[in-house]
C-alpha cells in the first residue's frame, strides 16, 4: 500500500482531509487521480499546482483501470455514490479517508492533535516548528496554512496547503473526533486540548463524547506521551482516566493551571502582539494571534516537539528561530483570517461554531483591537448542536458589540425534528438584555443592511463552519 509509482483515486478528492493526503502521496511518489463536486474549494488551487487530475462529476467510467486503491470521503458509501459502488463491484481495495490516514501514521512515529477546538492551530503551529527546525516530518492540518506554502514543490497559490513534507521520521497530523473517526490512527503521542459536548448528533451527551476521547487514548503504546491542556477540565479529566487506565505513559500538562516545565507564568498583549512567558524558556514567546487559547496551542505545540526532538531545543540558534517563526505565525484559513482593511475596517474570518470558541475567540479580539468595535455575523451549524447549547450560545457573544445572527446551517449527516432554528437563537441572544442584535435570515441578501451598520474603525468577523464567510469577503471586496 502506498508504494512508490502505485495509483490511488480519491473520491470527494477536494476535501481538506482528502486533498491533504493526496499532497503527501504525490510527495512519497504515489500517481494520484480523484474526482468531486463542480463546486469551488480553495483546495482546487492546490490539486491543479500539484497537477493532480480530477473529475467534477461522479461517474463509473472515471475510475482508472490502474487503480490499486481508492480512498473515499466517509461522507459517501456504495449506498449514495456510484464511484464506490463501482470500486466495490470491481473488487478494488476501498477506504475510508479516517482509514486511509490512519494506514499513512502507522508507517512513522505518529503524534495525533486532537481536541474539540483548538487542532487545528496546534496542528498548524507544530508544522511551523518543524519548519523551522528542519525536522524530519510530516504534518497534515485540517485547513490550508500559508507558512507551509514551499512545501511540498509545486506552488500553490496565496491560500497555502494543508501538509507540510520535510522527511519521513514523524508525522503530526490533525484528528477529528467526530463518529470516532481518529480511532484508525496510530498514535505515539498524542496532544488534547479541549474536551466538552459536541457534535450532538453522534455524541449525545458529554459522557458520549468524553468516553471517544479517553478510548483514542487507550491506543497510545507503553511509553507513549499524552499531552493535555490543564486549563481544561474536560482534557484534564480524560487525562486521569487515561492514565489510571494505562500507568505506562507519560502524562505531560501544559497551561496557566498546569505544573511543570510547560506553565504559562504570564500573559500580555502589547502593540496588538500577544507575549508570554513559559516556565521552561528563560525568554517570552510573541504570537501575532489574538488569545490566551492560542497561548495555549503555543505550549502544546511547543511540549510536542520537544518532546519529538529534544536536541533541537538546546541549540540556541535553533530555538530562536523556533522563536521568530512564531511571531510571524499568522495561523490557517478561516482561523482569525485577516481578509483586510478597507475603508478603516478590518474584515476577518473565523470558524469557530462552539459557544466555548465564540467567546473565547471575542475575548481575544477584544484584548487585541479594545479600540474597534467588534461586528459578528455568525451563522450556526447543525440543528442538534444549536439545540443542545442554545443558552451557551447566546451567552458566547457577551463581548461583541453588534451580533448579526442568520438561518441555521444545516448538515446532511443529522436529522432534527425539534423546533430551535435561527430565529430562536437570535431571541435567546437579544433577551440578555443587548440592543444590538439582529436578525438577518439570508446572509446572501444581507450585505446592503450590514453594510449600514459597520462605521470606521469596526472590526468585522464573520464567524462559524457555515459559508456566510461569503457576507464578509463580498464586503471586503466591495467595500
Amino acid at each position: 500500500m502506498f508504494e512508490k509509482g502505485s495509483a490511488v483515486y480519491g473520491i470527494g478528492i477536494k476535501g481538506t482531509g482528502l486533498s491533504a493526503l493526496a499532497e503527501l502521496l504525490i510527495a512519497s511518489g504515489v500517481r494520484v487521480s480523484g474526482s468531486d463536486t463542480a463546486d469551488v474549494f480553495y483546495t482546487d488551487t492546490v490539486l491543479q499546482a500539484l497537477g493532480i487530475p480530477y473529475y467534477e462529476t461522479f461517474s463509473p467510467d472515471n475510475i482508472p483501470p490502474d487503480t490499486g486503491l481508492v480512498i473515499h470521503s466517509a461522507a459517501y458509501t456504495v449506498e449514495n455514490n456510484v464511484e464506490v459502488a463501482e470500486a466495490a463491484r470491481r473488487g478494488l481495495p476501498l477506504m475510508r479517508y479516517p482509514d486511509a490516514l490512519g494506514a499513512w501514521s502507522a508507517r512513522f512515529e505518529s503524534a495525533g492533535i486532537a481536541g474539540v477546538h483548538g487542532k487545528t492551530t496546534t496542528a498548524a503551529l507544530c508544522g511551523t516548528l518543524v519548519q523551522a527546525a528542519n525536522l524530519p516530518a510530516q504534518v497534515l492540518v485540517g485547513s490550508a496554512v500559508p507558512s507551509f506554502e514551499r512545501v511540498p514543490p509545486g506552488g500553490g497559490g496565496t491560500a497555502g496547503r494543508s501538509t507540510l513534507f520535510n522527511g519521513s521520521r514523524f508525522f503530526i497530523a490533525e484528528t477529528c473526533e467526530y463518529r470516532r473517526h481518529f480511532l484508525a490512527f496510530h498514535p505515539v503521542h498524542i496532544v488534547l486540548t479541549a474536551v466538552e459536548s459536541d457534535h450532538q448528533d453522534y455524541f449525545p451527551d458529554y459522557a458520549s463524547i468524553l468516553d471517544a476521547f479517553v478510548e483514542y487514548g487507550m491506543l497510545l503504546p507503553e511509553g507513549g506521551s499524552l499531552i493535555y491542556c490543564a486549563d481544561d477540565a474536560g482534557a484534564s479529566e480524560a487525562a486521569g482516566i487515561i492514565a489510571k487506565k494505562k500507568p505506562g505513559l507519560a502524562v505531560l500538562p501544559y497551561g496557566f493551571q498546569a505544573a511543570g516545565d510547560f506553565r504559562l507564568e504570564w500573559y500580555r498583549v502589547e502593540n496588538e502582539k500577544a507575549v508570554f512567558k513559559i516556565a521552561a524558556f528563560n525568554e517570552p514567546f510573541m504570537l501575532s494571534l489574538p488569545g490566551r487559547y492560542n497561548a495555549l496551542n503555543t505550549a502544546g505545540a511547543l511540549m510536542l516537539i520537544r518532546r519529538l526532538a529534544p536536541e533541537a531545543f538546546v541549540n540556541t540558534e535553533t530555538l530562536n528561530t523556533m522563536r521568530n517563526a512564531l511571531s510571524v505565525f499568522r495561523g490557517s484559513k478561516r482561523r482569525q483570517e485577516i481578509l483586510g482593511e478597507k475603508t478603516g475596517i478590518l474584515f476577518m474570518d473565523d470558524y469557530a461554531h462552539h459557544p466555548t470558541a465564540i467567546a473565547a475567540t471575542l475575548r481575544g479580539l477584544k484584548e487585541f483591537f479594545p479600540a474597534r468595535r467588534r461586528v459578528v455575523s455568525f451563522m450556526s451549524h447543525t440543528y442538534t448542536r444549536t439545540a443542545a447549547l442554545l443558552d451557551e450560545f447566546a451567552a458566547s457573544f457577551d463581548e461583541a458589540d453588534i451580533v448579526i445572527l442568520h438561518k441555521i446551517y444545516a448538515s446532511a449527516r443529522e436529522h432534527y425534528e425539534g423546533g430551535v432554528d435561527g430565529r430562536t437563537l437570535y431571541e435567546k441572544t437579544k433577551a440578555r438584555n443587548k440592543n444590538d442584535v439582529y436578525y438577518m435570515h439570508e446572509h446572501e441578501d444581507s450585505a446592503p443592511e450590514v453594510r449600514r451598520l459597520l462605521q470606521h474603525g469596526d472590526l468585522f468577523i464573520t464567524m462559524g463552519a457555515g459559508d456566510n464567510w461569503k457576507l464578509g469577503a463580498a464586503l471586503w471586496r466591495n467595500g
